[in-house]
């Protein structure tokens, strides 16, 4: 298997933490040279990233990627319950992560790599709004919870570390959301996680916000 990625893409890192998480080999095709870019976009027109592909088959999409990877090369760790009720309880959390968590958070972070004059203030007050309401939505949720869907590290996870990684960067988890810390915190020393925040070190200088000193 091929892995068009970079390390520092949080939906990139989503895909990267599910495979270290079953030690899943791959090639990692990082997008940082002309010809690689050059490649990737050969595979999908619309050269949006990661991208899986496996036996002659073109995988897109962060969540789908994950699903294939359950169904053709699964591993000891199982991302999506074999139960299809807990497998839907999975599914909505990770669309949780990726709609509310890391789509606001996006926006606050794309608004910035714009020109002054072209900055989107009240786009940026939403997202912002909705991450508030994000937080406070998944504080409640996690109070009795280890994982984002229960008791077992899933898809969801994968989903949630780079999201919560880069949103508190971006827009702070406030102290009164203890069990969002909390889980973070979890989420950030799980080994799959370490190893992709670490290999993604290098790269700090480039976020828009500035990146804090710390995790």
């Amino acid at each position: 298997m091929k892995l068009y990625a970079h390390p520092f893409s949080s939906y990139c890192q989503k895909v990267l933490i599910a495979l270290r998480e079953n030690d899943t080999p791959f090639e990692y095709r990082i997008l940082e040279d002309d010809a690689t870019r050059e490649e990737h976009a050969a595979l999908w027109p619309l050269k949006r990233f990661p991208l899986l592909v496996d036996d002659g088959r073109t995988v897109p999409e962060s969540s789908i990627i994950i699903e294939y990877l359950a169904l053709n090369h699964p591993g000891p760790v199982r991302l999506i319950p074999d139960d299809s009720r807990d497998a839907l309880d999975v599914r909505l959390m990770d669309r949780f992560f990726d709609n509310y968590i890391m789509t606001p958070m996006q926006t606050i972070v794309f608004d910035r790599m714009r020109a002054p004059e072209d900055r989107d203030d009240t786009g940026v007050a939403n997202a912002r709004s909705m991450l508030e309401v994000a937080y406070r939505w998944l504080d409640q949720t996690m109070h009795d919870r280890e994982w984002a869907a229960g008791d077992a590290f899933s898809m969801a996870d994968c989903a949630a570390a780079p999201s919560l990684f880069y949103a508190d960067w971006t827009h702070p988890i406030a102290e009164e959301y203890g069990n969002v810390r909390s889980y973070r915190q979890r989420l950030l020393a799980r080994p799959s996680v370490v190893r992709v925040v670490d290999d993604a070190r290098p790269y700090r200088s480039f976020f828009p916000l500035g990146a804090p000193d710390r995790d």
